[in-house]
């Protein structure tokens, strides 16, 4: 099955402090994927998106937490995160952000 760049990734993680250490000192960014998505798919998807280029992709299942709902327990969705390694001198924007 053919999928879109868009629905490859579903999200940036960036208000972290994992996500904001990456950034600064490995040059990595943190996204929300697909769960079926593998990482060639994810590498592509982020080049055509965003115009940069990829080094290298890690990706990780999150395991869903149990969560208190109500009398009862409800346990939430497990999903895919990846962790991109841009080229040296690349740089995704999300924000208006100040460069230093």
């Amino acid at each position: 099955m053919l999928l879109k760049p868009e629905e490859i990734i579903r999200r940036p993680i960036i208000l972290t402090e994992k996500s904001s250490r990456l950034r600064e000192q490995g040059n990595k960014v943190i996204f929300e994927v697909r769960p079926g998505a593998n990482k060639i798919q994810i590498k592509n998807a982020i080049q055509e998106l965003f115009k940069v280029g990829v080094v290298d992709v890690n990706t990780l299942v999150m395991r869903g937490k149990d969560k208190r709902m109500g009398r009862g327990y409800a346990k939430l969705r497990n999903w895919k995160k990846a962790i991109v390694t841009l080229k040296p001198g690349d740089e995704i924007q999300f924000f208006d952000e100040k460069s230093s």
